[in-house]
């Protein structure tokens, strides 16, 4: 009867823990949500994204043939995915001695270490973008004008296609939102657009020459440095390709008296096109408070 009970109570739990999981994972990617999506069908083992290149017309004379042969400029990249994942042991003493709240809190680290996990695999990218130019320098803050100037060059040097958004650490961001605050900030509030609200509303900060900007606290200072890589970039521009989402499984360990709870899931992340965004280097130190 004890063990029932316990099965019965872990199989409510289980629930708890993959409902607390997904929702963590799902709303705590930020990035995730910004680039673009593929699902990697059952029995695939990558996906092929195509890109063609420019053309170019010209002046015609009457009369006269056109010669001028244009070439499709057909490129491809291969999209695949690896396992990522990780496990926590629930001993049967834990379990007796804690409430039912101890599987919402499991669930949520779970949550958290996948969210993590998947966010900073695609801010890796973004140093890479642009040939690995960035824009902004060390010891530079992100201020009206440097941000502007970032949004001008995407979309003008880079031809980047809207939707463009820039991510940055909300210490970067900080300095954008002070110095639009001089000027009057609710002219530069703005909406998200094509973007689904409910996922990106909580890191949404600002809207500047029709570029949104969201804050990530994922972004690190680079090492020996108080700036740190952010990104400004057309969805376009990088991917992310999922297998299988984040899934939780529960094992019996019988002699260690215990149940062993795993999340797995199965992705990628990917550069899909290196002109479609840049990297935006500026500080990212902590900001004083009593100024």
């Amino acid at each position: 009867m004890a063990q029932t009970a316990t099965t019965g109570n872990l199989e409510a739990a289980q629930n708890i823990i993959v409902a607390k999981c997904r929702y963590t994972a799902e709303f705590n990617s930020p990035c995730v949500n910004l680039i673009e999506k593929f699902t990697l069908g059952k029995g695939a083992k990558s996906i092929t994204v195509p890109k063609v290149g420019q053309m170019t017309v010209s002046a015609l004379t009457d009369g006269i043939d056109i010669v001028a042969e244009q070439d499709i400029g057909l490129e491809y990249t291969e999209l695949t995915t690896s396992e990522v994942g990780g496990r926590i042991v629930l001993t049967d003493k834990l379990m007796r001695q804690f409430n039912e709240d101890v599987f919402k809190i499991v669930g949520k680290q779970l949550g958290d270490a996948m969210a993590r996990k998947r966010d900073t695999d695609v801010i890796a990218l973004f140093s890479g973008l642009n040939g690995g130019t960035a824009y902004g320098a060390d010891d530079k803050y992100m201020s009206m004008v440097n941000a502007s100037a970032c949004v001008a060059n995407l979309k003008g040097g880079n031809k980047a296609p809207d939707p463009i958004v820039a991510v940055h650490h909300p210490h970067a961001l900080s300095y954008l939102v002070r110095s639009a605050g001089a000027i009057g900030s609710t002219y530069y509030m703005g909406i998200l657009g094509d973007y689904t609200a409910e996922l990106l509303r909580n890191y949404w900060k600002i809207n500047l020459d029709g570029c949104n900007f969201f804050q990530d606290g994922n972004i690190a200072a680079i090492a020996g440095s108080d700036s740190g890589y952010g990104a400004i970039f057309s969805k376009g521009a990088m991917a992310f390709v999922e297998s299988k989402a984040p899934n939780v499984e529960r094992e019996r360990d019988a002699s260690l008296r215990a149940w062993e709870v795993v999340i797995v899931a199965d992705y990628g992340c990917f550069e899909l096109d290196d002109n479609y965004g840049a990297a935006m280097r500026y500080e990212v130190a902590s900001i004083a408070t009593n100024a």
